[in-house]
C-alpha cells in the first residue's frame, strides 16, 4: 500500500513517525474519511470544509490549502488498485517535547491512507442491522472530528460485544449519535435527526440525507429527539461515510419498527445510491 506523509508518497511500511508526535502522546489531531466512487470523491468539498472547522476547533494551522488537499488526494487514489476508496487522513500538531501547552513553531505531521471502500451486503441493506443503546459519556466537544476517540472506542466495542454493528447513545434523556455514525428517525412519515450540536459531529452522510429529502419533497424535521421517541420510532437509521445509509431493525436484542427496513429509508437509500458518483465514460 502507498501512503502520503509529510510531503512524500511512500510504502507504508516506510512511514515513520516521532513517538514525541502529540497524536500519539495526547491524540492532539483531528482527521476525515472521504468515500470514493469509482475513483471520484463523494462530497469533498464538505469534507474539507469539516475539516477546516475541527482544526479551528482545536487551534491548529491548515498545512494546506484546499486545492492542496484536493491534489494530494487525487494522487493517493491514482496509486490505489481498487477504484472504490476510503480515503484517511489526519493532522496532528506535531513532535515536541512532552508537555501539555501548545509547543511553539513546531510543524504539523500530515497522514494519508486509502483503503478498499466497505461494501454493504445485500443482507444489510434489505434486512437492516442491530444496534444497542447506552448512555453517551463522551467529552463536550463531539462536533470535532478529532483522533482522541477512546470514548467512541468503547461504545463500538460495547457493540461488537452484544453482537450488533453500533451502539446508539443519549445523553440527559436525548439521542445524540452512535459510536461511528449519525442516527436519524422516521415517525409518521417525517424523517427527524438530532440537531448537530456541540455534542453531535456534523456528518457529511447526515447532510447529504437532508438534501436529498428535502429536494425529494420528503418531510423533514432537525430537532432534539427524546430517548421515549427514538425508542417508539417508526424506522431508524444509521448514516456515516462508510455505512452510507443503514436501517435499523433490532435494537437491543428486540425487533425493532416492523423488524425490516420501512418505505422511507427504501426511499432515502434508492436516493443515496443515484446522488454517488457514476463510472466516467473514455473519452
Amino acid at each position: 500500500m502507498t501512503v502520503y506523509l509529510n510531503g512524500k508518497f511512500l510504502p507504508l511500511d516506510e512511514a515513520k513517525i516521532s513517538v514525541l508526535d502529540r497524536g500519539f502522546i495526547y491524540g492532539d489531531g483531528v482527521y476525515e474519511v472521504v468515500p470514493v466512487y469509482h475513483r471520484q470523491p463523494y462530497r469533498l468539498g464538505q469534507h474539507l470544509a469539516r475539516l477546516q472547522r475541527s482544526l479551528n476547533g482545536i487551534r491548529l494551522a491548515n498545512p494546506h490549502a484546499d486545492a492542496e488537499w484536493e491534489a494530494i488526494i487525487h494522487d493517493l487514489i491514482a496509486r490505489q488498485p481498487f477504484a472504490d476508496q476510503g480515503v484517511y487522513f489526519q493532522v496532528t500538531r506535531g513532535a515536541a517535547k512532552r508537555d501539555h501547552a501548545f509547543p511553539a513553531n513546531t510543524a504539523p505531521t500530515v497522514f494519508m491512507m486509502s483503503n478498499p471502500l466497505p461494501v454493504l451486503s445485500r443482507e444489510q441493506v434489505e434486512g437492516g442491522v442491530a444496534v444497542v443503546t447506552a448512555a453517551d459519556e463522551r467529552w463536550l466537544r463531539c462536533d470535532l472530528k478529532t483522533i482522541s476517540l477512546l470514548g467512541n472506542v468503547l461504545a463500538r466495542q460495547f457493540a461488537v460485544d452484544n453482537g450488533a454493528v453500533e451502539t446508539v447513545m443519549f445523553r440527559n434523556g436525548y439521542l445524540t449519535e452512535a459510536s461511528a455514525s449519525n442516527v436519524l428517525i422516521v415517525k409518521s412519515g417525517t424523517i427527524i435527526a438530532p440537531p448537530t450540536d456541540n455534542l453531535i459531529l456534523p456528518g457529511i452522510t447526515y447532510d447529504a440525507a437532508v438534501e436529498l429529502a428535502r429536494a425529494a419533497g420528503l418531510p423533514f424535521a432537525t430537532r432534539p429527539v427524546p430517548k421515549e421517541e427514538a425508542l417508539a420510532a417508526d424506522e431508524m437509521w444509521l448514516s456515516s461515510s462508510t455505512k452510507e445509509v443503514l436501517a435499523v431493525t433490532t435494537l437491543d436484542g428486540t425487533a425493532f419498527g416492523s423488524g425490516r427496513p420501512g418505505p422511507v429509508y427504501r426511499r432515502m437509500y434508492s436516493l443515496f445510491q443515484e446522488s454517488k458518483p457514476k463510472p466516467r465514460r473514455a473519452a
